[in-house]
């Protein structure tokens, strides 16, 4: 029998990296990944899709009438608090499931294959921003339809959509951070709500800072979620852009330069 036996080329040396372009066409299949997990399983959306809907309405007809007066006015209070509370706690799941991912082995599985090692969080990363879209896209929608107007206009209802969305990313470096070096993810969101709540509800959120005690107004004052919640109010209600546009967009900066490179860090020893 004849046989044909393929010579190792000795000059040949082996890649231990991966390029720049072949990293980012990773990262995009694994957010593709992320997003066909999501079709399978659309119950993964009942945070961003149920839970503005329910507090949306709850909130507008208990508090409206006692916050503003009437439903209408209290409208350009409530929605960009709903947003802003709807999409950053969505950005908890980002360190859940990756946390859920490497307990089942899932990244150990992506170790052996000829990708780059950060493609797998890359792509989870990349593929919750679809979730904050559709839950920007359905409070705003949810909010014209029981009557919000915003004077700021369509353009600049857009840019404090996309303004929510791009804080909300760089937060869940945060929790992708926790998610890495926790041990269960049950822990990730536990630990994950025990912050975002008293940040989200101890806010300018859902009534006038004016109503809360004198204590209880500079810690709101100095909560980033309030700056947050304000540059909102200003794009969408209004069609400015203030300091609150400015510090907002400052602190996801620095959110992003501690915590990406501790989440890959450790995601790195760990995979």
């Amino acid at each position: 029998m004849n046989s044909t036996i393929a010579k190792q080329n000795p000059s040949r040396k082996l890649r231990k990296y991966t390029s720049f372009g072949q990293t980012v066409r990773n990262s995009l299949t694994m957010a593709y990944r992320g997003i066909l997990k999501v079709r399978r399983t659309p119950e993964q959306l009942f945070d961003v899709t149920l839970q503005p809907i329910i507090f949306t309405l709850m909130f507008t007809y208990i508090f409206g009438g006692a916050v503003s007066g009437n439903i209408q006015a209290y409208l350009l209070v409530i929605i960009p608090g709903i947003l802003v509370q709807t999409v950053i706690t969505s950005s908890v799941v980002t360190g859940v499931q990756l946390r859920e991912d490497m307990d089942k082995g899932v990244f150990d599985r992506f170790k052996s294959l000829p990708i780059a090692r950060i493609a797998p969080l890359a792509g989870a990363l990349l593929a919750d921003t679809i979730r904050y879209t559709i839950a920007t896209i359905l409070t705003f929608a949810i909010g014209y339809l029981l009557g919000y107007s915003p004077a700021g206009g369509l353009g600049h209802v857009a840019l404090a959509g996309l303004l929510v969305i791009v804080c909300a990313w760089a937060i869940s470096w945060i929790f992708a951070f926790l998610g890495v070096i926790a041990r269960t993810a049950s822990s990730v969101q536990g630990i994950s709500m025990l912050v975002l709540f008293p940040l989200t509800f101890a806010s300018n959120a859902f009534v006038p800072v004016d109503t809360m005690p004198n204590w209880l107004q500079w810690i709101v004052n100095v909560n980033p979620i309030s700056h947050l919640v304000s540059a909102v109010r200003d794009l969408a209600n209004q069609g400015t852009m203030g300091t609150d546009l400015v510090t907002s967009l400052a602190g996801a900066t620095v959110i992003v330069a501690i915590f990406a490179p501790l989440t890959v860090r450790a995601y790195m020893r760990r995979t």
